[in-house]
């Protein structure tokens, strides 16, 4: 774990409030014992509440011991790893710990993504046993990989196993048709199974080394296959810290109540919901998808204080029918990440809830963490933030020099910090080029500071789309339209979408002689071979694409055409 060396007059400083000091304290700890404290510190408290049934941060430090003694007779230790294919249910966090605790390595998995990638990710990480649920929107996706790939261990929950209902939640989901078979198969075993020890697990003698592997979580890239970025105990660890600092004037640590609906395999999850709630000995009010109206139902039921979000989330809250029947005003914090939130629904939803929405800015290669607004401040229009305490922010020059811009001028964001990732899996060509010759990541963003060191993100270096909090990339979609035999050139863009913030639109010419695809002809061709926030939302048949004066397809024409 690599600390940044922050020069001491840097210009965010004076934009921190007195009580933020400019150097995180760094705990020290390993990712599975700020559980174990957490439940020295609140043994009573409840930690996840999930359909109507509480955890308390000592059974939860139970039930997580429980899963790494079970893992571990499945053969998880140091250089094992375990996949997490989940919706947000207690299971994740009892996995995602326990995993830890067993001294083993996690890999999230998303449930959008297509069945190429998934192969991808299975053998490209080394993944050996994956965990899921029982619904017909994830189990069926990996059945299938027992036997035709690494994949040796398949252990299966059901989402009604830590509901306060059983018997009721298991009922609707199978009248809805949500429920899938589980296979009999000696290379399954149930959820339960897993549990089913006292707890009692081998503590690896470098289980608390803060530079050992904890999360390998896939990024996408515009070369084709996602990339695995190694995030160490430390990483994550650090950025928990790093967000409390940055948090204190704000956070009642043991009093917060926070609503959990972000996607559990994001990282912006993980740090800001999961690690950075139960270090706060917060309770996490999760929910299995996000609902505009049981979100606010809960706000108000519940008195929900924080509320991590993306801009999609807050405008669909907005566009409720129902908004105005309930009351937000238990609300003092919405975090807003993932993608650029824009002025005016930032005010109209502070308007509406009567709660600062502070926007920040992170990576998967981050640890999710890059910039926030300060408690008591409003970021300039167009700002994403200052740094957050420990990370140092350099804008430098996009000729290959790694010379730092004079304040004010634009320049690719790198970032240096704890927080930041040791490299990516298996691609040491792939770090190389991503860090600059003393030490800093290249993100990718041209960006400019102002002089009291907030960032404004103009552009991106790397093409990439941003839909709902997301990150899409333009070359994953363009090899897949490829196939369709029609298409003869394809290019992708980003189109301004009011509540996605983006969406792909794709523009093709056809082969000679062939029939001209409609959108959903090309949707339906598409969904086997795209994750569902890859799907485009536009397609336009041209007869011809704009090109460089050498030939090569251009999107700067394109770009020009839709405003951006």
């Amino acid at each position: 774990m690599n600390r940044a060396v922050v020069a001491p007059d840097a210009p965010w400083f004076s934009s921190y409030p007195p009580e933020i000091p400019h150097q995180p304290e760094l705990t020290g700890l390993s990712v599975h014992q700020m559980l174990a404290q957490a439940a020295g510190r609140w043994p009573q408290r409840a930690a996840v509440n999930f359909m109507g049934r509480d955890l308390s941060y000592t059974e939860l430090d139970q039930l997580v011991s429980r899963a790494a003694a079970g893992f571990q007779a499945l053969g998880v230790g140091p250089g094992i790893h375990v996949g997490l294919y989940l919706p947000n249910t207690p299971h994740g966090i009892l996995c995602f710990l326990g995993v830890l605790r067993a001294g083993g390595v996690v890999v999230n998995y998303s449930p959008l993504d297509a069945e190429r990638i998934l192969e991808h990710k299975i053998g490209d990480s080394e993944t050996d046993i994956m965990v899921t649920v029982d619904l017909k929107a994830l189990l069926p996706n990996m059945t299938g990989f027992l036997g035709n790939s690494r994949l040796r261990k398949l252990v299966v929950g059901s989402v009604d196993e830590f509901s306060g209902q059983p018997e009721a939640v298991r009922s609707k989901l199978e009248q809805a048709g949500e429920l899938a078979e589980v296979p009999p198969d000696e290379q399954v075993m149930s959820f339960v199974s897993l549990l089913d020890n006292d707890g009692h697990y081998q503590q690896h003698a470098e289980a608390n080394d803060l530079d050992r592997l904890a999360v390998l979580q896939y990024t996408g890239g515009t070369t084709g296959a996602p990339k695995g970025a190694m995030l160490t105990h430390g990483n994550i660890a650090a950025a928990a810290d790093q967000l409390g600092t940055a948090l204190k004037t704000t956070v009642s640590p043991g009093e917060e109540k926070v609503l959990a609906v972000l996607p559990p395999f994001h990282i912006y999850a993980i740090v800001v919901n999961m690690l950075f709630g139960l270090r706060n000995g917060a309770t996490l009010y999760q929910h299995i998808k996000f609902d505009p109206e049981q979100a606010l139902e809960t706000i108000q039921r519940e008195k929900i204080t924080m509320f991590p979000a993306v801009p999609t989330m807050l405008s669909a809250l907005l566009a409720c029918p129902k908004l105005g029947d309930y009351q937000l005003d238990s609300l003092k914090l919405c975090n807003s990440g993932g993608a650029p939130l824009p002025v005016e629904l930032q005010q109209r939803f502070q308007d509406a809830a009567s709660c600062s929405v502070k926007e920040g800015w992170g990576m998967t290669e981050t640890t999710a963490l890059g910039t926030f607004t300060p408690e008591g401040m409003l970021s300039p229009d167009g700002a994403c933030g200052v740094p957050v305490p420990g990370i140092d922010l350099k804008i430098i020059a996009m000729d290959g020099s790694d010379r730092e811009m004079p304040q004010g001028e634009r320049g690719e964001l790198c970032i240096a910090g704890p927080n930041v990732m040791t490299g990516y899996w298996k691609r040491d060509d792939a770090t190389a080029e991503s860090m600059t010759a003393n030490g800093y990541f290249r993100t990718g963003d041209v960006a400019w500071m102002d002089d009291n060191g907030f960032v404004y993100i103009v552009d991106r270096t790397k093409d990439m789309i941003i839909c709902s909090g997301y990150n899409v990339y333009p070359r994953n979609i363009e090899e897949a339209i490829y196939e369709h035999p029609a298409v003869a050139e394809v290019s992708v863009i980003g189109v301004p979408d009011d509540y996605r913030g983006q969406s792909p639109r794709a523009y093709i010419t056809l082969r000679d002689g062939q029939p001209e695809p409609t959108l959903d002809e090309m949707k339906a061709f598409l969904k086997p071979r795209l994750g569902k926030h890859e799907m485009i939302h536009g397609l336009e048949v041209r007869d011809e694409l704009p090109k460089t004066p050498v030939g090569k397809l251009s999107k700067k024409e394109l770009y020009a055409e839709v405003g951006r």
